[in-house]
Order: C-alpha cells, then sequence, then structure tokens
C-alpha cells in the first residue's frame, strides 16, 4: 500500500488593530488558497476594538488579544509563532490582500531548495496609490525572482537583506535554530532576522508570483517617522546592518525616480519627490545618531512611542 505524500503545515499570523471588513476579506481569501493554512492566529491589540462577527464562522481562525502596551514589532510575533507548531511560519498584515489563490503555494515552491529559509511576496499598488509610490513599489518589487545569498552583498547591498512581513514564509526549522524575531524592536524585524539568515549562509527568496496587494499614501512626516524608526533598528543591530550601507540604494532610488517621470512627462512631481526623499533621509539619519538625541526628541521624531516607554 503506498504512502500518501504528506504535505507540509503552513501556519499564518496576523498582528490585527482596530480591523474592519477587510480583515475577514483577507481571511476568506487565506481559506480559499491553493495551498490551505493549517491555522490562522490574529494578534489583536485592545480586546475592545474588535469585532468577533469578522471571524465567525471561519474554522481555523483564532485570536488571542494583547494590549497596546504590550504590542512589540518582533516580540508579538514571537509570541505567536511559540503557539503554533507548522512547518512553515507565514506572517502578514491586516492590510495586505492576496491578489490570487496561489500566494502560499508560490511562497512555498522557493523551500525545495534546502538553502532558502525564507521567502517573501511581491507587493502591488491598491488603486488609490499616488503616482510616486505606484513607480517605488515596482522599484522595491521588480517582476523578477531572485534568491539571494550572502554573494550577492557586493551587488546589492542592503537590498540583500530585505524581506517584508507585510508577507513573508518562514522554514521554521531555521527559525527556531536562529531564535526567531527579536525579542524587543522598535522595527524592521523581518530585514534583521533575514539578514542573520544570510550572513549564516542560508538563502532568501524574493517571489515575483507571490503578489499582494498592499501600498500606502504617506505624508512627509510620517515618512520621516517611519525612517527614524528604521536607522534606530539598523543602529540597534551594528552586527547585520554595519556590513552594508543603504544611502547608496536610496539616491538610486530617487534618480531612477526622476528620470521615469521626466520621461512620463510629469516632471512638476520632481520637486515632491525631492521633498519626500528629504524626509526620509532625515529621519533616517536622525534614527541612525539616536544615542546622542535628547529623549523629548526621540519621542518628537518616532512612530513608535511605546518603545521608549
Amino acid at each position: 500500500m503506498e504512502k500518501k505524500e504528506t504535505r507540509p503545515e503552513i501556519d499564518v499570523v496576523i498582528p490585527v488593530y482596530r480591523p474592519g471588513e477587510e480583515l475577514r476579506t483577507l481571511l476568506l481569501r487565506l481559506l480559499r488558497q491553493t495551498v490551505k493554512p493549517a491555522q490562522i492566529l490574529l494578534v489583536n491589540t485592545e480586546q475592545e476594538l474588535f469585532d468577533e462577527r469578522l471571524v465567525q464562522g471561519l474554522g481555523p481562525v483564532r485570536v488571542v488579544h494583547i494590549s497596546k502596551k504590550e504590542f512589540d514589532h518582533g516580540g508579538t510575533r514571537r509570541m505567536a509563532a511559540s503557539m503554533l507548531d507548522g512547518d512553515y511560519l507565514l506572517f502578514m498584515t491586516q492590510d495586505a490582500l492576496p491578489a490570487d489563490r496561489d500566494l502560499i503555494r508560490s511562497l512555498l515552491a522557493p523551500f525545495a531548495q534546502e538553502q532558502v529559509c525564507a521567502s517573501y511576496a511581491r507587493q502591488l499598488p491598491a488603486k488609490d496609490c499616488g503616482v510616486l509610490e505606484r513607480y517605488i513599489r515596482g522599484f522595491n518589487y521588480g517582476e523578477e525572482s531572485r534568491i539571494k545569498t550572502a554573494e550577492d552583498l557586493p551587488e546589492l547591498g542592503i537590498k540583500t537583506f530585505f524581506c517584508s512581513n507585510v508577507c513573508a514564509m518562514y522554514r521554521r526549522s531555521a527559525y527556531d535554530e536562529l531564535g526567531g524575531f527579536e525579542q524587543r524592536t522598535i522595527f524592521n524585524e523581518d530585514m534583521i532576522f533575514a539578514g542573520r539568515l544570510i550572513l549564516q549562509g542560508r538563502a532568501v527568496a524574493y517571489c515575483a508570483d507571490a503578489r499582494v496587494i498592499h501600498s500606502h499614501n504617506y505624508s512627509c512626516l510620517q515618512q520621516f517617522h517611519r525612517n527614524f524608526d528604521l536607522g534606530v533598528s539598523q543602529a540597534e543591530h551594528p552586527e547585520v546592518f554595519s556590513r552594508v550601507k543603504s544611502e547608496s540604494e536610496g539616491i538610486r532610488m530617487v534618480r531612477q525616480t526622476a528620470a521615469w517621470l521626466c520621461r512620463n512627462r510629469m516632471p512638476w512631481l520632481i520637486p515632491k519627490l525631492i521633498v519626500n526623499s528629504g524626509c526620509k533621509y532625515l529621519g533616517y539619519r536622525l534614527g541612525k545618531q539616536y544615542q546622542k538625541l535628547p529623549q523629548w526628541l526621540i519621542l518628537r521624531c518616532t512612530a513608535n512611542r511605546n518603545y521608549w516607554r
């Protein structure tokens, strides 16, 4: 009698805060995947703000509640992972929607290579996405898949470590072996972990065929806050980020975006690009030097005040 092939179990973790109907849409799309998740764990911040009807009738979905002050980008996901035992962990955010039914299958495919320990999806712009953000989405998430290793550091620099928990899958055995996400981190837990994987001889796969709809129209101030926290996270983890520079990739992005705007006869958007990029860079540089800043200024710059309390 032939043995049935056992399929790997994929567990999904989604931190949520004040979710609306878009969460139920996300859950339904996950449950209709060609490769279905074994469990979906929602970690909700603030129980009184959660509408239980959003998960009503969705069997494999369960919810745990934490307070707002307990939330941490790394620690919350680490806690969720400890509650699950699947072969693979898929982390998503509540505002990322699978573009089709093959998201999980496409993310799983690169793990056929033993060296691959993480894979992440392509992020497509939503309908309301602005022109600049739409182009930058394409810059960061291109049409070609790629498996990244330490050998790519001279060519890709900081992008070698890039990975996004907006939609990213991890091999559970490697996740456990490296100790999981940081218990406490302001931001960037995904790149910190991916960097550690790369530097230990593992590989991270960018899966252009695995697609989620996810974009934001951040203001200049929001960009400043986010990039301040990004700079802080890099300063706190020199074991990963001291080996590469981020600035050159940012300059390349600005140049290519400006050239694209000129080719498409939208030069009036170049000043906006320069201002947005300046806010990002200023936030990033201040974040990298946060140890020299007074507490009151840090609290003005950060997007995550709870981290500093």
